[in-house]
This record gives C-alpha cells, structure tokens and sequence, in this order.
C-alpha cells in the first residue's frame, strides 16, 4: 500500500518498541492515569480481544479517547461541555465566523502541538511495525499517530498543522498561519493560551470574545483569497480520496478494531459498517457507549491506553519486531 497526499509515511524505526517498555516510558502527560487504569482491565473481554485478533490482521480506527491521555480532552466523554461545531457554511460566508475560528484557533493552538503521543499511541504503532496492522484510520485531527511514528494514517478529518487558501489551494504550515496571527493582531500575541479540546479550540469566554471583536484575519499571500485549516468542518463530507484510502487500509484486515470512539460521526460509522457487511469481525475499546456496541465481535468497557498496551503485550512476541 502506498500513500498519497492524505495519508501520512513516515520510517518504521520509530516503532521498534517492545510492549513490555510501553507503561514504563517517559509519558510525563500520560503516566500515572496509565499505570492507574491498569489495576481495572476488563479481563474476561480482554481475554476475547485478543482471541479475536491473534493470528489475524486487524485495521484500527481511532476516535478522541486514544489522545485523552495525551491531554487532549474527549468531545463526548465524562465531564465534556455541549458546544457548537463551526460550520463550512458560516466559515465561507461570514467574516465574523472566521475572526470566532482563528482566535479560538490560534489560543488552543500552542496547547494542542505540545501534547505528545501516549502509550495508546505507542502500542499501535508497534503492533503496526509487528505486521498486525495495516493501517490506522482516525477522526483526529491532533497528528500524534504520525508522530508516534505508524507508517501509515488515514486522516479522515483532516490534520490541523495544514492551511489551505481556498482559492489559489496554495499550502501553509499551521505555525506560519501562527505567526502572521500575532504580527497582525498584536493583543493576540500577548493572549494567554488556554487547554485545547479535541478540535484544536479553546471555550469562549469574555476575553476571548473580546479578542474576536476587531481581528484581522490572515489572508493568502499568494492571491488574497480565504484560507481554511486543513480539516473537515461540520456539514462538510470527508474527501472522497481520502475515504478511498480508508477503505482500502479495511479491505486489508481481517478485523476491524475501535479505539476510542462513540461513533456519534458517520465517517466512523460507516466503516464499521463497512466492515460487518464485508461479514469482518468488530472489536470496540470505549469508555461510555458507542453507537456500534450491539453489532460488536467483542466490546471493551475502558480507557483505550491501557487496553491497547494490554492487547499489545499480549499479541506481539516479546523481543519480536515482526510477526511471523
């Protein structure tokens, strides 16, 4: 399988990790929520998880819970806020929209690129490198499967360290959008950053609000026309490339695997979808309800770190970097 402008490649060197070493890396963000959730596995559907994958390739496709650990909080998870999504159509068509967009951008920014890959992460990647699995397909837009080092990642919604001008599709860094931000609206350059959710946004508060009023927003300097960060807004549909893509990293597993997702998006959906059509089996890790749970092979009640290293440990031969 080869990889294209929507899926990311990177060298397998980074995975050579044993599962044994997972719990005990430097994972400063990740750590002690790791070690802690370890003492409460679902052994019993742990136990059929792995029974379910051994000896089969499986697809993995992952959701905002494999970057909590990270620091990055879940859309829907325990303790999330209700909040309204940004919209193609009110960010084509109203300045006020974009001005809302780049400033709650711009603060959560800085936040979201210093999060760091976790366990989860590494696990997936190793299990990758072991040649169990073909791929990985995610929802997030946060880069850290790349960065963990999987060779291969469909990004179906996209990745926030790209900016497009919608008009002349000329490509900028998200940091150069960064810079221009700052030498433009000097207010935002002195503006405090705040946590980051899972869309790269921070909440809105009256500072903030305050900062939307009256900002200047980044142009294209190539041709002066709108520029739009390289990820799929609500009401907007995944590239039908990249959904190719998708399908084919399915179509090379035996099993599907979940990690991290309630499957409240269709794009997730879908491909479980997909997948039991194509009569695979369908293995779920979340914690909180999923749309797809009565349809699941097996279902894994918890957090997606600790089960992923766990399912890692137990499917990839200690000392092994490949599978037989």
């Amino acid at each position: 399988m080869t990889s294209d402008s929507n899926s990311t490649a990177r060298p397998a060197s980074a995975a050579q990790v044993s599962s044994a070493e997972f719990l005990g890396a430097d994972d400063s963000t990740a750590h002690t929520t790791e070690r802690a959730s370890a003492e409460t596995l679902d052994i019993s559907s742990l136990s059929a998880a792995v029974e379910c994958l051994r000896g089969r390739r499986f697809a993995v496709l992952t959701g905002a819970g494999v970057s909590t650990d990270s620091g990055i909080p879940d859309y829907r998870g325990t303790g999330s806020s209700p909040r309204a999504a940004m919209t193609l159509r009110a960010f084509l068509t109203s300045e006020q929209a974009r001005r809302h967009y780049w400033v709650v951008s711009h603060l959560g920014w800085h936040p979201f690129r210093a999060a760091e890959p976790n366990s989860g992460h590494r696990a997936i990647t190793a299990l990758e490198a072991s040649g169990k699995v073909p791929g990985v397909i995610t929802q997030n837009i946060d880069g850290l499967h790349v960065r963990a080092g999987n060779e291969f990642v469909v990004e179906l919604h996209g990745s926030l360290d790209r900016v497009w001008c919608l008009s002349c599709h000329h490509e900028y860094t998200r940091s150069e959008i960064a810079v221009w931000l700052e030498e433009l609206n000097p207010r935002l350059a002195a503006a405090q950053s705040t946590p980051a959710l899972p869309d790269g946004t921070v909440e809105v508060d009256t500072s903030v609000r305050t900062l939307i009023d009256g900002l200047t927003v980044p142009e294209c300097r190539k041709c002066g026309g709108i520029l739009k960060p390289g990820v799929v807004f609500f009401g907007e549909t995944v590239p039908i490339d990249v959904y190719r893509w998708a399908e084919r990293v399915l179509e090379s597993a035996d099993v599907l695997l979940v990690a991290g997702s309630s499957l409240a998006v269709n794009s997730g959906m879908q491909l479980v979808e997909r997948a039991i059509r194509r009569r695979q089996r369908v293995v779920i890790i979340n914690r909180g309800p999923t749309r797809a749970d009565h349809r699941a092979t097996v279902r894994i009640e918890g957090g997606t770190t600790e089960s992923l290293v766990a399912l890692a440990g137990a499917l990839i031969p200690a000392g092994s970097a490949k599978l037989d």
